[in-house]
């Protein structure tokens, strides 16, 4: 008969009470995974640890024992969750650590645009406002609204009594100035041959020498007004010049040759002069030069990189959809929009569809070629 020491008793259903039964089921193991963080945790545990007293024992000890916890798992995964996360990430520009252990910010990684677009319209860059440079009566319109007209032929003509009449008197003083120079020129001729033959006779000593100097004089005074004369007949012709350029001026020919694309004068209207007209914005009409026209064209300013003068591209109109056409690149402009955020381009057509027209809407395609370097 086995005899339990009563304390012996005591402790052993103590240890009874405390033990786990088994489970009746089987349980599995954790899964791979969950093992990986519980590893990854204590490792972190440990790393933490080590941090504050490895470096306290050896630093040397402390680098080891660091790159030992940061090393990848096999397999190649991360040996912590936050290695992971930061591995699986990718961000926009990349932290090169230096051998001093400081970080330089990397060039952020972005794809070049393929092809850049933008929007725009036709513009007529050759193109003039007709007014009149005096005031005056329109008495006739010879041209009409889209007629192509030729650098010189007659627009509008004018009337102006007042300009009549000064070319008429400008006319007149002329003749009379002339008039006055051929006097001078009978009077100098008179005055000369005077002067001449005192001069013989002072070489024989038959006058005196007061007497000569008094033909001097006259002589002189004879060239003098000549002088004037021609003067005065010179600024009468001038006055001619001016009254008949404002006479001429009231026949307003085109400037230009181009197409007639606004038209404001009217048969019977007063219009006023050149200053004038232009400060109350009246002009005649407008003449375009339709055969050079181009296309102004915003884009966005984060293609400027790849942007050149001679760029060739694609353009189309929103009026003629179906025929596409080359352009090229003339001109970037200096200034970009900052309330836009795009930069424009005035581009060269090459082959417009008929019927093309200034102010008509215009989309465009530029190709980016790879290997070239933007100006």
């Amino acid at each position: 008969m086995n005899i339990i020491p009563e304390h012996d008793r005591k402790l052993a259903e103590t240890l009874k009470a405390l033990s786990l039964e088994p489970s009746p089921q089987t349980r599995t193991p954790p899964p791979r995974r969950f093992r990986r963080r519980l590893l990854s945790g204590c490792l972190l545990a440990l790393a933490a640890g080590a941090t504050v007293a490895v470096p306290l024992i050896s630093p040397d000890a402390a680098d080891r024992l660091g790159a030992f916890l940061w090393q990848p798992a096999p397999g190649g995964e991360p040996a912590t969750v936050e290695a992971a996360a930061r591995q699986s990430a990718q961000p926009l520009s990349q932290a090169a650590t230096r051998n001093d252990g400081s970080a330089t910010l990397m060039k952020p990684s972005s794809d070049v645009p393929r092809e850049v677009t933008g929007s725009g319209h036709v513009v007529a860059p050759h193109s003039v406002s007709v007014f009149s440079k005096y005031e005056g009566r329109i008495m006739s319109v010879d041209v009409e609204i889209g007629q192509h007209v030729e650098a010189g032929e007659i627009l509008v003509t004018l009337e102006d009594a007042g300009a009549g009449f000064a070319l008429e008197q400008a006319l007149a003083e002329r003749v009379l100035a002339g008039l006055v120079v051929e006097a001078c020129e009978i009077e100098l001729e008179q005055i000369g041959a005077s002067f001449r033959r005192s001069e013989a006779l002072a070489a024989s000593h038959s006058i005196s020498t007061q007497d000569l100097e008094k033909a001097a004089t006259a002589r002189n005074s004879a060239l003098n007004s000549l002088a004037q004369a021609r003067q005065r007949l010179a600024k009468a012709t001038l006055q001619v010049r001016i009254a008949q350029e404002r006479v001429d001026a009231l026949v307003v020919r085109a400037p230009m040759t181009g197409t007639v694309t606004a038209l404001d004068a009217h048969a019977g209207d007063m219009v006023l002069a050149r200053v004038d007209s232009v400060l109350e914005n009246q002009m005649l009409l407008a003449i375009t030069d339709t055969s050079r026209l181009v296309i102004d064209a915003d884009v966005a300013e984060t293609s400027i990189g790849v942007l050149r003068p001679g760029l060739p591209g694609e353009a189309v109109l929103d009026g003629v959809p179906d025929r596409p056409f080359g352009v090229e690149i003339l001109r970037i402009a200096p200034v970009a929009s900052a309330e836009k955020g795009t930069v424009t381009l005035r581009l060269a057509l090459r082959n417009p569809p008929a019927g093309i027209r200034p102010n008509m809407a215009a989309r465009i395609r530029l190709e980016n070629q790879i290997g070239e370097t933007s100006q």
